[in-house]
C-alpha cells in the first residue's frame, strides 16, 4: 500500500540521521531538536491515521457473506440437473 507525501530535504536528514544512529546502536534524542522533527512527526502520523481509515473502510466493504473465489481453471464443471 502506498500513501505518499513528499518529504522535504530537511525531513530526509532527520529520518537519514535516527535510521543511521539505530544502526550504530544508538538512540533517535539528538534528532527530536532537529527543526524539521516535528513536521516530519506530523506527515508520518498523518500517513498512519490514513493507513487505517484505509483499512477500516476495506473492512466495511467486504460482503456480509464473506468473499468468493473466483474459478481458477479456464473450464467450468458443467451443471448437472436434479431428479
Amino acid at each position: 500500500m502506498r500513501i505518499s507525501n513528499s518529504f522535504s530535504e530537511g525531513e530526509i536528514q532527520v529520518m537519514e540521521f535516527i535510521l543511521q544512529t539505530l544502526l550504530r546502536g544508538g538512540t533517535p534524542t539528538m534528532a527530536v531538536r532537529n527543526k524539521d522533527f516535528a513536521s516530519l512527526y506530523r506527515k508520518v502520523m498523518t500517513m498512519k491515521q490514513r493507513v487505517a481509515e484505509k483499512k477500516e473502510r476495506d473492512v466495511l466493504d467486504q460482503s456480509a457473506v464473506g468473499t468468493t473465489r473466483a474459478v481458477e481453471s479456464d473450464e467450468a464443471e458443467p451443471i448437472q440437473s436434479v431428479g
